[in-house]
């Protein structure tokens, strides 16, 4: 199961496949990061940057 590598709390396998770095981790889970920071980080890996 993935997990948050900030708080160890549980993500989804979708969230892990939509917010993990290049290496899998996970830095940040809803419950230790603004949504707004997410939706950031987002846009930023399907811009490519």
């Amino acid at each position: 199961m993935p997990k948050c590598d900030h708080c160890d709390a549980h993500v989804s396998e979708r969230f892990a496949r939509v917010f993990a770095d290049e290496h899998g981790e996970i830095h940040a889970c809803i419950s230790c990061s603004a949504n707004a920071g997410i939706a950031e980080v987002a846009r930023e890996r399907a811009r490519g940057i």
